[in-house]
């Protein structure tokens, strides 16, 4: 599979990309958690520009077994009312899909956004750096705190 190396750059690119849209959409959320690890430095960016508390919680497919340990009750929001979930690409779908099962037992609102948004994902986001289409370029993007050193 070929490569892509996602720029510091880049990153600046779309998340300025990202607070636009959300600007635009008069969202303010009161909190932004991210997806970790892909979703923790953009989310970290968003919520000092946002000025906004930033929480992590854990969820993955790829390597491992998917298995959903998140506690997004009241308690652990601190009843926010207003969500941001932040990720670093938005491909299959498959965690934000999971994540907004979960979401929708709970009476916040939740908006979901990333750098990267695979139009033929399975789950559309609120707001995206940019999007890209991997049934005609099936890059792999390697962010760069994935490979830094």
């Amino acid at each position: 599979m070929k490569t892509c190396q996602y720029t510091i750059d880049e990153l600046n690119v779309d998340l300025k990309s990202i607070i636009k849209e959300i600007e635009t959409a008069s969202y303010l959320p009161e909190l932004v958690l991210s997806i970790n690890r892909g979703g923790c430095i953009p989310g970290i960016y968003l919520s000092h520009y946002l000025k906004v508390p930033h929480k992590v919680i854990n969820i993955q497919f790829r390597d491992g077994d998917g298995n959903l340990e998140l506690d997004l009750s009241n308690k652990y929001l601190n009843n926010k009312k207003k969500v941001l979930v932040v990720d670093d690409i938005n491909d299959t779908g498959k965690t934000f899909k999971e994540i907004k099962k979960i979401t929708e037992k709970n009476d916040s609102d939740f908006k979901f956004c990333a750098l990267l948004d695979n139009i033929q994902s399975s789950q559309k986001i609120h707001f995206r750096g940019k999007s890209i289409n991997k049934s005609i370029d099936s890059l792999w993007y390697i962010f760069p705190w994935e490979n830094w050193w």
